[in-house]
């Protein structure tokens, strides 16, 4: 204890030191208020979508007659709440939408849709904890473990201060717990009273402690390895940091555009662009032969199918989904392709460390591009059961009126929020 007591002392003596680890702090406490801000604004305006949905269905209600208007009126809201972590890690939150308003109209033209932002807003990417810790804490690691024999060496100390009996437990390892420590207190204190603002639960703030302490401990072995060498302080430094670079920066990058070249996947909005452009065409096609695919789809409504040749809604949800249908595959391809990319990236993450341990936070937080996909299915499947909701009024010629309004199927957040 006194060893540590004596290195805290002279740690807090250097200014540059210690000016590095309050900057370094000072990051982290902006990270954590900007990430518990974006989970609010998530938050509130959730609770504004769901806010207004009573007053539209009472407005839909005044004037609904039959199960068409209702289908067709009636947006049903989805949404997904951010996890109590999510403020430490964003993710995919900053882009992909955390709700979404459906019909019961062909769905792929709908999923895609969110609110226009300026692009250029995305380009610097995200500032939160998991930036923080992945990029910025190595820095200062590197700046206060690069010197840590060669400094003394430099001074003329080195070979008297080996001499002392175990130097190595008495000296050298209270000096890097305690600058190791002090870059995890920095990231650690903001962290904890993040977590406490969000009600993170015990076991998930303690796991992603742990990768925060997984962060420090790689970064202190790899400054350990390389301050170990007769090299001068200036050519430690040098070497670590384009270590830092190749690893966080360079590596990821490449592994990145690797992956993507390895793993096409169809583009989104030409996708959505097609899917439309089906569902417009359904207008101008025979009603028999739409009836004919759409049958072949629910073959249980066989027998209540026919249509006249004027409007009629049986026809017209017949097509939207018909619709979906012609870009079912491309869907799904680009599905598989999204998920096959993130698979890799995750087994790239294994041989590089930085860019593996910023996928465990985002995995952690529930913000990764795999949470993001399970919502998109979550829609599909809430989105089929709105359908056939309707189809059994529709194809069943069953009244409907404002009272059937309260039977429409809800939607159900996967953690009940």
């Amino acid at each position: 204890m006194t060893s540590l007591l004596r290195e805290a002392w002279l740690l807090g003596r250097n200014r540059a030191a210690l000016g590095a680890l309050l900057l370094l702090a000072v990051c982290a406490a902006a990270a954590v208020a900007l990430g518990l801000a974006s989970v609010d604004r998530d938050r509130a305006a959730i609770a504004r979508m769901l806010a207004g949905q009573p007053a539209e269905e009472a407005a839909l209600a005044a004037f609904v007659h039959d199960p068409g208007d209702g289908a067709y009126y009636g947006f049903q809201p989805t949404w997904d709440p951010p996890s109590d972590l999510a403020f430490a890690a964003l993710g995919s939150r900053d882009i992909a939408p955390a709700m979404l308003r459906v019909r019961a109209l062909a769905l792929e033209g709908q999923i895609y849709e969110n609110e226009a932002g300026n692009p250029e807003l995305a380009l610097p990417g995200r500032f939160d904890l998991a930036f923080v810790a992945v990029y910025l804490a190595p820095l200062v690691l590197i700046a206060l473990l690069h010197d840590l024999w060669s400094g003394e060496r430099e001074a003329g100390r080195l070979f008297a201060l080996q001499a002392t009996p175990s130097a190595r437990w008495r000296l050298w390892a209270p000096r890097v717990a305690v600058r190791a420590g002090g870059v995890l207190l920095a990231l650690l204190l903001p962290f904890a009273i993040g977590a406490a603002l969000s009600g993170t639960a015990m076991a998930r703030a303690l796991g992603f402690a742990g990768l925060l302490l997984l962060v420090c401990a790689f970064w202190t072995v790899v400054a350990l390895l390389v301050a170990r060498r007769t090299a001068s302080s200036s050519v430690n430094a040098a070497s670590l940091a384009a270590l830092w670079f190749g690893l966080t920066l360079v590596a990821p990058a490449a592994a990145g555009l690797a992956i993507n070249a390895a793993v096409p996947v169809p583009d989104g909005a030409a996708m959505a662009r097609e899917n439309r452009e089906e569902v417009h065409a359904g207008w101008d096609k025979p009603k028999a032969d739409t009836m004919a695919r759409f049958i072949a789809v629910y073959p249980g409504f066989a027998d209540r199918a026919a249509v006249p040749q004027t409007f009629t809604w049986k026809w017209y949800f017949a097509f939207q989904h018909l619709g979906d249908l012609h870009v079912a595959a491309d869907a799904q391809a680009y599905r598989d392709g999204i998920a096959r990319r993130a698979a890799l990236a995750r087994t790239a993450g294994w041989l590089l460390p930085p860019a593996g341990l910023a996928q465990a936070m985002a995995a952690m937080a529930g913000t990764d591009v795999t949470a993001q996909l399970a919502y998109q299915q979550r829609i599909r499947a809430y989105h089929r059961e709105l359908r056939e909701f309707y189809y059994d009024y529709l194809f069943n010629d069953k009244p409907f009126g404002a009272a059937d309004l309260a039977l429409v199927p809800r939607w159900r957040p996967a953690d009940g929020g």
